[in-house]
């Protein structure tokens, strides 16, 4: 069956006045069917969010694309497409949800009007039926009261109601593919739950598939049905939820499961995965994981590893793992 979207080599840069460039995001490939939810985890400076940003074309300024790039959704390649064809994918058929609906709302606009901007970008219809229609986007994300609701400003609702007018801002062109990043930043635990049952929701009734950006491997955990492990711009593992979380592979996704607390273990103390992400114009040669892995050989400094069979329905990109299978 031929993939809602099919991500091959992406490759995003950004050329500096020394004639370098960094590369943030270094030869990704990945795929998410129709309806299915995709989990791309890792931490904070891994290019997750790039990564998000570049399936409609959303780049920040200054940064390119290669040319071995294609971004296919439902058979058509995005990276080969004008400004004003791509009008036709952002928003109606790919949208996203940001990561902080303060910054990503108009401050000085009622949401119900944010929401109707969404709706009549891209349908024909008149302001009362584009009220009806954010009243309807209001009730089904969940929001108590939207006839009060719609006339307020970001700044009289809670950062969970804000987050909510973001997924409805999402769905008013009714997308076949949500990118959420990190959705649940900022919110209270009880408020996270609620965020993240209503995009099950949403993906169960819409026939939505998601690809969902996290750093938090705890809400992917019987709601995602594949993982991809992101770390300095590329894809180290990638596995069947299941498979990850009784079997990781990657040194790397055993350092973010060693660093979280689990209910099912009698952990005392957590075991942090040593330094941090280095910066793109910084990437270490060979496995970028090398200088914080453990299980590191020499041959890890100078040779990329590729990502290669690890299991079954897992891939992942060690050399030392790749020995231990092979």
């Amino acid at each position: 069956m031929t993939p809602l979207l099919e991500v091959a080599n992406l490759n995003i840069f950004f050329p500096q006045a020394s004639g370098e460039s960094t590369v943030p995001v270094d030869d990704v490939s990945f795929t998410v069917a129709a309806g299915e939810l995709v989990a791309l985890v890792g931490e904070s400076g891994c290019g997750k969010t790039l990564t998000g940003l570049a399936l409609p074309r959303l780049l920040p300024r200054g940064a390119e694309m290669g040319a071995r790039t294609v971004i296919r959704f439902r058979g058509t390649d995005l990276t080969s497409l004008s400004e004003s064809e791509l009008r036709t994918y952002r928003g109606r058929r790919i949208a996203m949800v940001f990561q902080d609906p303060m910054t990503s709302l108009n401050p000085v606009m009622r949401v119900g009007a944010q929401i109707a901007e969404a709706i009549h970008a891209h349908r024909k219809v008149s302001k009362r039926d584009a009220r009806e229609r954010v009243l309807a986007l209001l009730t089904e994300v969940g929001i108590a009261d939207p006839t009060s609701r719609i006339d307020a400003y970001p700044h009289q609702l809670s950062g969970g109601m804000r987050q909510r007018i973001l997924i409805a801002m999402a769905l008013a062109a009714e997308p076949d593919l949500l990118v959420a990043d990190e959705p649940t930043t900022a919110l209270d635990v009880t408020i996270q739950a609620q965020i993240l049952e209503l995009l099950d929701h949403l993906r169960a009734t819409r026939k939505l598939a998601v690809l969902l950006i996290t750093h938090d491997l705890g809400i992917v955990a019987g709601r995602a049905d594949r993982v991809l492990v992101m770390y300095a711009g590329r894809i180290v593992e990638s596995a069947k939820t299941a498979r990850l979380f009784s079997h990781p592979a990657h040194p790397y996704t055993r350092g973010l499961f060693a660093s979280i607390p689990r209910l099912d273990a009698d952990t005392t103390r957590l075991t942090p995965i040593g330094g941090s992400v280095p910066r793109p114009a910084d990437w270490p040669t060979g496995c970028r994981f090398h200088p914080r892995c453990g299980a590191a050989i020499a041959h890890c400094t100078t040779h990329r590893p590729p990502l290669e069979a690890a299991g079954p329905d897992q891939l992942a990109a060690c050399w030392v793992t790749q020995g231990m299978t092979k």
